[in-house]
């Protein structure tokens, strides 16, 4: 079997209107205090998502050392952020929440119950396992499940990302277009039916849920940091879903980006596009942001979901003394040293 191509869900975009104080909160209730940049700059590459101009924005992406992806918390400045103008329900056609991971997802419930002023579902069962849904401050929903993926003990009662939940309009096809990317990936769960769990504002619709599962390998530079991922496709069977982003900018509040961390960005490409599917924006060089870099590019998935693709090649290890890695100077992909990633934790924020 070749080599993977992909190592793992790096981040998740989130749109918000006022980056540091949704980063303070994500740092609070959820442990994302490392930041791996934190920068006010142009997105020129961006303007087929953003109306054909090029718009400013202020990003931070910040992490979890606990393991799992991280969050890119990402905002307008040239423009005001466009919330969607429906309530979305788990089931639309985008990103409909998060999956975070947690080491004990019943002490991260009562965590989240004790401090966050935002609604906080009950404990349930899922598909598989146990779990529960809740909410940011911003509208968006995310989800705790459990994960057999660490990179360290931090003592957070919550980790990393470790998947996301897509709603697809045509389950087949979106299956065929993850395996492609994503292979090899196992299928956890194929069900169809009403499930109990799922926050949706009229009860009895019915679903049919996919979980598939790309488990950790030791191919790429933060393998061992991203651990495993989780992808759940939700298809709604009674309803015509709407699709999130319509009529608004990448960028707008919501889930505007799921990303992944990619080994070989020009073997990934060649596949891709074989099978139907061309970037739709690609850098082709090194990319900076702030003290990061990397060559990056886009996709869609068959609903129009963006997908990033993120080629490191400079990563700050500690940015007080100015040491930063360049990863394309290494001669293979194995795991970074674990405590050269754990170095990364001497720049958390602290409230």
């Amino acid at each position: 079997m070749s080599a993977p191509l992909i190592s793992g869900i790096q981040q998740v975009g989130i749109g918000v209107q006022n980056v540091p104080d949704a980063w303070k909160w994500y740092r609070k209730m959820l442990g994302f205090d490392v930041p791996v940049f934190d920068e006010k700059a142009e997105a020129p590459l961006m303007t087929p998502y953003t109306g054909g101009q090029v718009h400013q924005r202020h990003a931070v992406l910040a992490i979890n050392l606990a393991g799992g992806g991280g969050l890119e918390i990402w905002s307008f400045t040239s423009r005001k952020s466009q919330p969607a103008n429906f309530k979305v329900e788990i089931g639309d056609l985008g990103i409909n929440a998060i999956r975070f991971k947690a080491p004990d997802v019943r002490k991260a419930h009562e965590w989240l119950k004790s401090q966050s002023k935002e609604a906080v579902g009950p404990l349930v069962a899922l598909p598989e396992g146990e779990g529960f849904w809740a909410n940011d401050p911003y509208g968006n929903t995310f989800q705790i499940t459990s994960d057999e993926t660490w990179f360290q003990k931090t003592g957070k009662p919550v980790g990393g990302v470790a998947g996301v939940v897509v709603g697809v309009s045509n389950m087949d096809e979106s299956l065929v277009f993850y395996e492609n990317l994503l292979q090899p990936l196992e299928v956890v769960y194929d069900e169809s039916g009403v499930f109990e769990d799922i926050p949706a504002s009229i009860k009895g619709q019915r679903f049919r849920r996919v979980l598939l599962r790309k488990k950790f390998t030791p191919h790429g530079a933060f393998s061992r940091l991203l651990g495993n991922v989780q992808i759940e496709l939700v298809q709604a069977l009674d309803r015509t879903p709407k699709k999130i982003f319509e009529n608004r900018f990448w960028g707008d509040c919501g889930f505007i980006h799921l990303c992944f961390d990619t080994i070989d960005m020009d073997t990934l490409k060649s596949k891709l596009q074989s099978q139907g599917y061309p970037f739709t924006i690609d850098s082709e060089r090194s990319f900076g942001m702030e003290s990061a870099a990397g060559r990056f590019a886009y996709l869609e998935d068959p609903d129009g979901t963006l997908i990033e693709l993120v080629e490191t090649h400079k990563l700050p290890i500690l940015k007080k003394i100015g040491w930063f890695l360049d990863i394309q100077k290494r001669k293979h992909q194995k795991p970074l040293p674990d405590w050269m990633l754990k170095l990364m934790g001497l720049s958390r924020v602290k409230d």
